[in-house]
Protein backbone atom coordinates (compact mmCIF):
# COMPACT_ATOMS: atom_id res chain seq x y z
CA UNK A 1 0.00 0.00 0.00
CA UNK A 2 1.06 3.10 -1.54
CA UNK A 3 2.30 5.36 1.63
CA UNK A 4 2.18 9.63 2.60
CA UNK A 5 5.32 11.25 1.88
CA UNK A 6 7.48 12.50 4.51
CA UNK A 7 9.69 15.38 5.95
CA UNK A 8 12.97 13.69 7.54
CA UNK A 9 14.97 15.26 10.00
CA UNK A 10 18.62 14.29 9.19
CA UNK A 11 21.77 14.61 11.91
CA UNK A 12 24.56 16.14 8.99
CA UNK A 13 27.03 14.39 10.80
CA UNK A 14 26.00 10.91 9.88
CA UNK A 15 23.29 10.64 7.86
CA UNK A 16 21.20 9.09 10.86
CA UNK A 17 17.40 9.96 10.26
CA UNK A 18 16.16 11.91 13.64
CA UNK A 19 12.54 12.13 13.07
CA UNK A 20 9.88 11.96 10.03
CA UNK A 21 6.94 14.22 10.25
CA UNK A 22 4.37 12.20 7.69
CA UNK A 23 1.87 14.06 5.74
CA UNK A 24 -1.71 13.45 5.88
CA UNK A 25 -2.78 12.69 2.97
CA UNK A 26 -1.36 10.48 0.10
CA UNK A 27 0.26 10.79 -3.49
CA UNK A 28 1.40 14.80 -2.33
CA UNK A 29 5.25 14.43 -4.33
CA UNK A 30 6.68 16.63 -2.07
CA UNK A 31 10.14 18.65 -4.18
CA UNK A 32 11.39 21.85 -3.82
CA UNK A 33 10.41 23.63 0.12
CA UNK A 34 11.56 26.57 1.42
CA UNK A 35 11.10 28.81 4.49
CA UNK A 36 8.58 31.77 5.41
CA UNK A 37 11.13 34.29 5.77
CA UNK A 38 14.71 35.36 4.21
CA UNK A 39 17.68 34.86 6.57
CA UNK A 40 20.15 33.23 8.14
CA UNK A 41 18.74 33.35 12.09
CA UNK A 42 16.24 30.76 13.22
CA UNK A 43 13.77 33.33 14.10
CA UNK A 44 13.45 34.35 10.83
CA UNK A 45 12.99 30.72 9.34
CA UNK A 46 10.25 29.39 12.00
CA UNK A 47 8.38 27.46 9.25
CA UNK A 48 8.78 24.95 6.08
CA UNK A 49 6.46 25.95 3.27
CA UNK A 50 5.85 21.87 1.76
CA UNK A 51 3.78 22.53 -1.59
CA UNK A 52 2.82 18.67 -3.36
CA UNK A 53 3.74 18.99 -6.45
CA UNK A 54 1.20 16.24 -7.91
CA UNK A 55 -1.55 17.24 -5.29
CA UNK A 56 -1.48 20.73 -5.55
CA UNK A 57 -1.54 21.13 -1.60
CA UNK A 58 0.79 23.24 0.46
CA UNK A 59 1.63 21.96 4.11
CA UNK A 60 2.79 24.41 6.45
CA UNK A 61 5.46 22.96 9.01
CA UNK A 62 6.40 24.57 12.35
CA UNK A 63 10.39 24.42 13.34
CA UNK A 64 10.48 26.94 15.52
CA UNK A 65 8.84 24.91 18.58
CA UNK A 66 11.69 21.90 18.42
CA UNK A 67 13.31 22.27 14.84
CA UNK A 68 14.31 18.40 15.22
CA UNK A 69 10.65 17.35 15.22
CA UNK A 70 8.52 19.30 12.85
CA UNK A 71 4.70 19.38 12.98
CA UNK A 72 1.82 20.35 10.91
CA UNK A 73 0.54 23.63 11.83
CA UNK A 74 -1.76 24.03 8.54
CA UNK A 75 -2.84 22.44 5.47
CA UNK A 76 -3.79 24.32 2.23
CA UNK A 77 -6.07 22.10 0.23
CA UNK A 78 -5.68 22.71 -3.67
CA UNK A 79 -9.57 23.78 -4.04
CA UNK A 80 -8.52 26.94 -1.91
CA UNK A 81 -5.56 27.42 -3.88
CA UNK A 82 -7.64 27.29 -7.17
CA UNK A 83 -10.33 29.33 -6.33
CA UNK A 84 -7.74 32.15 -5.10
CA UNK A 85 -5.43 31.49 -8.18
CA UNK A 86 -6.93 29.29 -10.76
CA UNK A 87 -3.54 27.76 -10.82
CA UNK A 88 -2.30 23.82 -9.66
CA UNK A 89 0.76 22.07 -9.13
CA UNK A 90 3.10 24.23 -6.31
CA UNK A 91 6.55 24.09 -6.98
CA UNK A 92 9.35 26.58 -5.57
CA UNK A 93 8.74 28.38 -2.25
CA UNK A 94 11.17 31.67 -2.12
CA UNK A 95 10.54 34.45 0.57
CA UNK A 96 10.00 38.28 -1.00
CA UNK A 97 10.98 41.14 0.59
CA UNK A 98 8.05 42.34 2.84
CA UNK A 99 6.76 39.29 4.59
CA UNK A 100 5.38 37.44 1.59
CA UNK A 101 6.12 34.20 0.16
CA UNK A 102 5.94 33.41 -3.73
CA UNK A 103 5.29 29.98 -5.23
CA UNK A 104 5.93 28.94 -8.53
CA UNK A 105 2.99 27.32 -9.98
CA UNK A 106 3.11 24.66 -13.21
CA UNK A 107 -0.04 24.63 -14.78
CA UNK A 108 -3.89 25.96 -14.43
CA UNK A 109 -6.99 24.17 -13.14
CA UNK A 110 -6.98 21.81 -16.18
CA UNK A 111 -3.02 20.32 -16.07
CA UNK A 112 -2.21 22.96 -19.08
CA UNK A 113 1.11 24.82 -19.22
CA UNK A 114 -0.52 28.31 -18.47
CA UNK A 115 1.20 28.08 -15.13
CA UNK A 116 2.42 31.78 -12.59
CA UNK A 117 2.92 32.71 -9.11
CA UNK A 118 0.63 31.85 -6.00
CA UNK A 119 0.90 34.48 -3.37
CA UNK A 120 1.34 33.55 0.60
CA UNK A 121 1.33 35.61 3.90
CA UNK A 122 4.45 34.69 5.90
CA UNK A 123 2.72 35.09 8.96
CA UNK A 124 -0.70 33.95 8.65
CA UNK A 125 -0.10 31.58 5.74
CA UNK A 126 -3.45 33.07 3.85
CA UNK A 127 -3.43 32.49 -0.03
CA UNK A 128 -3.45 36.26 -1.15
CA UNK A 129 -3.83 35.53 -4.45
CA UNK A 130 -1.90 35.38 -7.44
CA UNK A 131 1.81 37.32 -7.74
CA UNK A 132 1.58 37.66 -11.30
CA UNK A 133 -0.06 40.33 -13.27
CA UNK A 134 -1.39 40.38 -16.71
CA UNK A 135 -0.33 37.13 -19.06
CA UNK A 136 0.99 33.82 -17.34
CA UNK A 137 4.37 31.81 -18.08
CA UNK A 138 3.66 28.92 -20.06
CA UNK A 139 5.23 25.62 -18.57
CA UNK A 140 6.80 27.76 -15.27
CA UNK A 141 9.09 25.78 -13.22
CA UNK A 142 11.68 27.39 -11.07
CA UNK A 143 12.61 31.38 -10.21
CA UNK A 144 14.82 33.42 -8.22
CA UNK A 145 15.03 37.02 -7.62
CA UNK A 146 17.14 39.99 -7.05
CA UNK A 147 16.31 42.98 -4.87
CA UNK A 148 18.41 45.62 -6.15
CA UNK A 149 18.03 44.89 -9.45
CA UNK A 150 14.06 44.98 -9.70
CA UNK A 151 14.57 41.42 -11.77
CA UNK A 152 13.07 38.22 -11.37
CA UNK A 153 13.76 35.34 -13.54
CA UNK A 154 11.81 32.51 -13.94
CA UNK A 155 12.22 29.35 -16.31
CA UNK A 156 9.92 27.03 -18.23
CA UNK A 157 9.29 23.04 -17.58
CA UNK A 158 5.96 21.52 -19.29
CA UNK A 159 2.39 21.42 -18.84
CA UNK A 160 1.33 18.92 -16.32
CA UNK A 161 -0.37 16.95 -18.20
CA UNK A 162 2.53 15.99 -20.75
CA UNK A 163 4.98 15.50 -17.68
CA UNK A 164 2.86 13.46 -15.19
CA UNK A 165 2.38 10.25 -17.04
CA UNK A 166 6.05 10.00 -17.52
CA UNK A 167 8.65 11.64 -20.41
CA UNK A 168 7.61 11.17 -24.16
CA UNK A 169 9.31 12.70 -26.54
CA UNK A 170 5.88 13.40 -28.55
CA UNK A 171 5.22 15.78 -26.74
CA UNK A 172 8.42 17.54 -26.91
CA UNK A 173 7.99 17.95 -30.58
CA UNK A 174 3.99 18.75 -29.85
CA UNK A 175 5.48 21.72 -27.83
CA UNK A 176 4.23 20.73 -24.72
CA UNK A 177 7.53 21.59 -22.68
CA UNK A 178 9.37 24.87 -22.38
CA UNK A 179 12.63 26.51 -23.88
CA UNK A 180 11.96 30.16 -22.37
CA UNK A 181 13.48 32.55 -19.77
CA UNK A 182 10.82 35.24 -18.67
CA UNK A 183 12.57 38.40 -16.90
CA UNK A 184 10.08 40.03 -14.70
CA UNK A 185 9.81 43.55 -13.01
CA UNK A 186 10.42 42.72 -9.66
CA UNK A 187 7.69 45.51 -8.55
CA UNK A 188 5.11 45.28 -11.24
CA UNK A 189 4.78 41.84 -11.74
CA UNK A 190 4.71 41.84 -14.95
CA UNK A 191 7.13 39.92 -17.31
CA UNK A 192 9.61 42.60 -19.25
CA UNK A 193 11.71 40.66 -21.59
CA UNK A 194 11.29 36.63 -22.87
CA UNK A 195 14.50 35.14 -24.34
CA UNK A 196 13.82 31.94 -26.26
CA UNK A 197 17.03 29.77 -25.73
CA UNK A 198 16.26 27.68 -28.94
CA UNK A 199 16.40 24.06 -29.34
CA UNK A 200 19.67 24.30 -27.62
CA UNK A 201 17.87 25.32 -24.79
CA UNK A 202 14.71 22.36 -24.24
CA UNK A 203 13.81 22.60 -20.98
CA UNK A 204 14.81 25.17 -18.85
CA UNK A 205 14.86 24.30 -15.02
CA UNK A 206 17.32 25.67 -12.33
CA UNK A 207 17.68 29.29 -12.17
CA UNK A 208 20.37 30.71 -10.22
CA UNK A 209 21.61 34.18 -9.77
CA UNK A 210 24.84 34.81 -8.63
CA UNK A 211 25.46 36.25 -5.10
CA UNK A 212 28.10 39.31 -5.71
CA UNK A 213 27.13 42.77 -4.26
CA UNK A 214 27.61 44.04 -8.48
CA UNK A 215 26.71 40.85 -10.10
CA UNK A 216 23.48 40.87 -11.60
CA UNK A 217 23.88 37.47 -14.12
CA UNK A 218 23.37 33.89 -13.42
CA UNK A 219 23.11 30.65 -15.04
CA UNK A 220 20.18 28.22 -16.04
CA UNK A 221 20.33 24.40 -16.67
CA UNK A 222 18.48 23.28 -19.46
CA UNK A 223 17.70 19.46 -18.83
CA UNK A 224 16.97 17.58 -22.32
CA UNK A 225 19.64 19.93 -24.08
CA UNK A 226 22.09 18.94 -21.39
CA UNK A 227 23.57 22.81 -21.89
CA UNK A 228 24.22 25.35 -19.41
CA UNK A 229 23.38 29.35 -19.90
CA UNK A 230 24.83 32.60 -18.89
CA UNK A 231 21.96 35.40 -18.47
CA UNK A 232 23.25 39.10 -18.51
CA UNK A 233 22.63 42.27 -19.95
CA UNK A 234 23.67 43.57 -23.12
CA UNK A 235 22.87 47.10 -23.86
CA UNK A 236 19.83 47.35 -20.89
CA UNK A 237 18.93 43.98 -22.48
CA UNK A 238 18.84 40.85 -21.26
CA UNK A 239 20.54 38.01 -23.23
CA UNK A 240 21.24 34.32 -22.37
CA UNK A 241 24.67 32.38 -23.94
CA UNK A 242 25.19 28.93 -23.85
CA UNK A 243 28.40 28.56 -22.23
CA UNK A 244 28.28 24.14 -21.15
CA UNK A 245 27.77 21.20 -23.30
CA UNK A 246 27.08 17.95 -21.96
CA UNK A 247 26.86 15.39 -25.50
CA UNK A 248 24.40 12.80 -25.30
CA UNK A 249 25.78 9.44 -25.24
CA UNK A 250 24.34 6.55 -27.87
CA UNK A 251 22.99 3.49 -25.77
CA UNK A 252 21.50 0.05 -26.62
CA UNK A 253 17.45 0.31 -26.24
CA UNK A 254 17.33 4.49 -26.50
CA UNK A 255 15.30 5.33 -29.15
CA UNK A 256 17.29 8.47 -28.94
CA UNK A 257 21.07 9.69 -27.77
CA UNK A 258 20.62 9.54 -23.58
CA UNK A 259 20.89 13.08 -22.86
CA UNK A 260 22.34 13.99 -19.29
CA UNK A 261 19.30 15.87 -18.15
CA UNK A 262 20.58 18.80 -16.22
CA UNK A 263 18.30 18.69 -13.84
CA UNK A 264 19.70 21.23 -10.78
CA UNK A 265 22.10 23.82 -10.11
CA UNK A 266 23.94 25.31 -7.00
CA UNK A 267 26.12 28.47 -7.09
CA UNK A 268 28.86 28.79 -4.05
CA UNK A 269 28.20 31.93 -1.68
CA UNK A 270 31.72 33.50 -2.84
CA UNK A 271 30.69 32.51 -6.49
CA UNK A 272 33.69 30.65 -7.54
CA UNK A 273 32.34 27.51 -7.81
CA UNK A 274 29.36 26.18 -9.75
CA UNK A 275 27.83 22.00 -9.31
CA UNK A 276 25.73 20.94 -11.94
CA UNK A 277 23.38 17.55 -11.68
CA UNK A 278 23.41 15.27 -14.51
CA UNK A 279 20.55 12.85 -13.86
CA UNK A 280 20.67 10.27 -16.64
CA UNK A 281 24.26 10.32 -17.14
CA UNK A 282 24.88 10.41 -13.50
CA UNK A 283 27.12 12.68 -12.26
CA UNK A 284 28.15 15.73 -10.77
CA UNK A 285 30.13 18.39 -11.86
CA UNK A 286 31.92 21.10 -10.55
CA UNK A 287 32.23 24.15 -12.46
CA UNK A 288 35.18 27.08 -11.39
CA UNK A 289 33.12 30.20 -12.79
CA UNK A 290 35.40 33.32 -11.53
CA UNK A 291 34.91 33.93 -15.05
CA UNK A 292 31.18 33.82 -15.29
CA UNK A 293 30.63 33.71 -18.96
CA UNK A 294 33.36 30.83 -19.31
CA UNK A 295 32.83 28.58 -16.80
CA UNK A 296 35.80 25.62 -16.53
CA UNK A 297 35.35 22.24 -15.59
CA UNK A 298 37.27 21.45 -12.58
CA UNK A 299 35.84 17.81 -11.29
CA UNK A 300 33.28 15.25 -11.76
CA UNK A 301 31.79 12.23 -9.95
CA UNK A 302 29.75 9.56 -11.11
CA UNK A 303 26.84 8.67 -8.78
CA UNK A 304 24.71 5.96 -10.74
CA UNK A 305 23.13 6.72 -14.16
CA UNK A 306 21.89 4.92 -17.01
CA UNK A 307 25.05 4.73 -18.63
CA UNK A 308 26.39 1.40 -16.22
CA UNK A 309 29.96 3.83 -15.39
CA UNK A 310 30.94 2.53 -11.95
CA UNK A 311 30.23 5.25 -8.95
CA UNK A 312 32.84 7.13 -7.62
CA UNK A 313 31.59 5.42 -3.80
CA UNK A 314 31.55 2.18 -2.39
CA UNK A 315 28.22 1.98 -2.28
CA UNK A 316 25.94 0.38 -5.12
CA UNK A 317 23.76 3.57 -6.33
CA UNK A 318 20.41 3.37 -7.80
CA UNK A 319 18.98 6.28 -10.00
CA UNK A 320 21.39 9.59 -10.68
CA UNK A 321 22.14 12.25 -9.18
CA UNK A 322 19.43 15.01 -8.81
CA UNK A 323 18.63 17.69 -5.86
CA UNK A 324 21.51 19.42 -5.22
CA UNK A 325 22.02 21.68 -1.56
CA UNK A 326 25.50 23.50 -0.48
CA UNK A 327 26.58 24.91 3.05
CA UNK A 328 27.01 28.50 2.92
CA UNK A 329 30.67 28.23 3.64
CA UNK A 330 31.00 25.83 0.54
CA UNK A 331 32.71 22.73 1.98
CA UNK A 332 29.58 20.76 1.78
CA UNK A 333 27.81 19.13 -1.21
CA UNK A 334 24.18 16.98 -0.14
CA UNK A 335 23.00 15.55 -3.38
CA UNK A 336 19.58 13.17 -3.40
CA UNK A 337 18.22 11.17 -6.44
CA UNK A 338 14.58 11.05 -7.14
CA UNK A 339 13.16 13.43 -9.69
CA UNK A 340 9.37 12.39 -9.78
CA UNK A 341 8.05 9.36 -8.98
CA UNK A 342 6.92 8.64 -12.72
CA UNK A 343 10.31 9.41 -14.11
CA UNK A 344 11.82 7.50 -11.53
CA UNK A 345 9.53 4.15 -12.78
CA UNK A 346 10.46 4.70 -16.37
CA UNK A 347 14.13 5.62 -16.16
CA UNK A 348 15.02 3.44 -12.79
CA UNK A 349 12.97 0.81 -12.51
CA UNK A 350 13.00 -0.16 -8.78
CA UNK A 351 15.02 2.88 -7.57
CA UNK A 352 16.31 2.95 -4.46
CA UNK A 353 16.22 6.43 -3.15
CA UNK A 354 19.39 7.84 -0.91
CA UNK A 355 20.71 10.86 -0.30
CA UNK A 356 24.55 11.57 0.56
CA UNK A 357 27.23 14.08 0.96
CA UNK A 358 30.31 15.15 -1.11
CA UNK A 359 33.54 17.03 0.50
CA UNK A 360 34.44 19.73 -1.25
CA UNK A 361 38.19 21.19 -0.54
CA UNK A 362 39.26 24.78 -1.15
CA UNK A 363 41.43 23.40 -4.39
CA UNK A 364 38.09 22.19 -6.13
CA UNK A 365 38.57 18.17 -5.09
CA UNK A 366 35.26 16.51 -4.42
CA UNK A 367 34.98 13.25 -2.54
CA UNK A 368 31.84 11.17 -0.91
CA UNK A 369 31.93 11.39 2.19
CA UNK A 370 31.79 7.45 3.52
CA UNK A 371 30.12 8.63 6.79
CA UNK A 372 27.34 10.24 5.86
CA UNK A 373 24.56 8.01 3.56
CA UNK A 374 21.13 8.01 3.84
CA UNK A 375 19.37 4.92 2.55
CA UNK A 376 15.39 5.64 2.48
CA UNK A 377 14.94 2.07 0.86
CA UNK A 378 15.90 0.50 4.15
CA UNK A 379 13.46 2.82 6.21
CA UNK A 380 11.67 0.48 8.81
CA UNK A 381 8.25 1.58 7.44
CA UNK A 382 9.13 1.19 3.87
CA UNK A 383 11.03 2.43 0.83
CA UNK A 384 10.89 5.89 0.20
CA UNK A 385 11.76 8.88 -2.56
CA UNK A 386 14.54 11.13 -1.41
CA UNK A 387 13.83 14.25 -3.27
CA UNK A 388 15.00 18.22 -1.93
CA UNK A 389 17.35 19.04 0.52
CA UNK A 390 17.59 22.20 3.09
CA UNK A 391 19.68 23.04 5.73
CA UNK A 392 18.26 24.25 9.27
CA UNK A 393 19.05 27.77 9.38
CA UNK A 394 20.81 27.64 6.33
CA UNK A 395 24.04 26.07 7.85
CA UNK A 396 25.38 28.93 9.79
CA UNK A 397 25.56 27.36 13.65
CA UNK A 398 23.88 23.85 13.27
CA UNK A 399 24.46 20.28 11.65
CA UNK A 400 21.02 19.38 11.46
CA UNK A 401 19.34 19.71 7.77
CA UNK A 402 15.64 18.83 6.74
Amino acid sequence: MEEPDFLAVVDASDGTVLHETPMPNIGDELHQFGWNRCGCTASDRSHLIMPGVRSSRIHILNVADDPRRPWIEKVIEPEELVRKTGYTRPRTVRCLPGGTIAISMLGDAEGNGAGGFALLDAGTFEIQGRWDVGAAARGNFDFGYLPRTNVLVSSEFGAPIAYEPGFDVVDVRAGRYGRRLHFWNLADRTVEQTVDLGERGMVPLGVRWLHGADAAEGYASAALSSTLWHWHRVNGSWTADQVVTVDPVDRDGWPFPVPGWTSDLVISMDDRRLYVSNWLHGDVRQYDISDPAAPRLMGQLRLGGVLGHPADTDRELSGGPQALQLSLDGRRLYVSNSLYSTWDNQFYPGLRSWLLRVDCDEQGGMRVDPGFFVDLHRRPAGPARARGVRLHNGDCTSETCA
